[in-house]
């Protein structure tokens, strides 16, 4: 049986997490979800510099929640005789979509791939702003101090689907051959954008961020991507006096929470000696999936490359 330093495997197989789930949580994203769908999302298509012979190239502009110009890497295949099937990929932590060179082997394989911009973060996606409260570090505390529907990552989650909606209505997309992959926070919003946009065929996670909040901070890995935990609790609640309120505003975000809406196969990858997303807190989130699943675990590794899991995930988006 596998070790991790997180707790033994087969009670990881079993775990359901520890992060409150608010009572009002499915109103909270069903209205949420009805606002998405009042959202023009006015796509735009600009050619890119970037030039391939197989590959038509351009940065798709779409408007979010709130006004927000969301960005993202397009590539699609010259040349497609018939709709065909499409790819969303989702970057980590404060990054950005990336070179246009790393997405080329699904083009070749005759996908279309949508690389999301977070608003905010590393790439051209705008973020609008306009919280109350602490904005200095983190996009997790962001809105934490205002209402629950200012927190960030309803917006990013959101973005998510609408870019997954775009997608689906472009002509030349089989809007029932649409995948999604991602790893750490591109991992979490990976599920989060299978959960609100339920038409995605195919997702493939990689230790996945943004899930089970509380049982990082128990297990005072409340460092590294989820810092800003400890210097919230540092700055406005230092005796925790307001920990359960807290952890359960958190809930709206926690991925775990928005498992059980999956109708995607998923395959996931988790590394048990990960220190960055603990164990725990990803199979609270895979625990909860009732749809086909899969897990690739590497006993020995931490939050790092996963030898051969990309070519998995390739082989696995083959279904498409």
């Amino acid at each position: 049986m596998p070790l991790s330093f997180d707790m033994p495997y087969d009670q990881l197989l079993v775990y359901q997490g520890t992060n409150p789930r608010p009572a009002d949580f499915d109103e909270y994203w069903d209205n949420s979800l009805a606002e998405l769908q009042a959202t023009d999302p006015q796509p735009e298509l600009v050619p890119a510099e970037f030039r391939t012979e197989f590959a038509d190239c351009f940065d798709l502009y779409y408007t979010g929640l709130g006004g927000a110009r969301i960005h993202a890497k397009l590539l699609r295949p010259k040349r497609a005789d018939e709709p065909h099937p499409a790819l969303l990929m989702f970057h980590g932590y404060s990054g950005s979509a990336g070179d246009w060179s790393d997405k080329l082997g699904y083009v070749a394989q005759g996908y279309t791939v949508a690389a999301m911009d977070c608003r905010g973060q590393g790439g051209l996606s705008e973020d609008k702003g306009g919280v109350f409260g602490w904005t200095l570090r983190g996009h997790i505390v962001r809105g934490l101090s205002d209402t629950p529907d200012k927190l960030l990552y309803r917006y990013i989650y959101l973005d998510t689907a609408q870019l997954a909606r775009v997608v689906m209505g472009m002509p030349d997309v089989d809007a029932t051959r649409v995948g999604a992959t991602g790893g750490s926070q591109g991992g979490g919003l990976t599920l989060a954008c299978v959960a609100l946009e339920p038409r995605i065929k195919l997702a493939a996670p990689v230790f996945p961020f943004l899930s089970d909040y509380r049982r990082v901070w128990q297990k005072e890995l409340a460092k590294n991507a989820y810092l800003e935990l400890d210097e919230y609790f540092r700055r406005f609640d230092p005796l925790h006096e307001c920990e359960e309120e807290i952890f359960t505003k958190l809930g709206y975000i926690d991925v775990q929470h928005l498992a059980p809406r999956i109708r995607a196969e998923v395959l996931m990858a988790v590394g048990l000696m990960d220190q960055v997303c603990p164990p725990s807190t990803q199979f609270a989130a895979y625990n909860k999936i009732t749809s086909k699943k899969s897990l690739r675990v590497y006993p020995d590794f931490q939050h790092e490359n996963l030898p051969g899991n990309s070519d998995a995930i390739f082989q696995f988006l083959r279904g498409l």
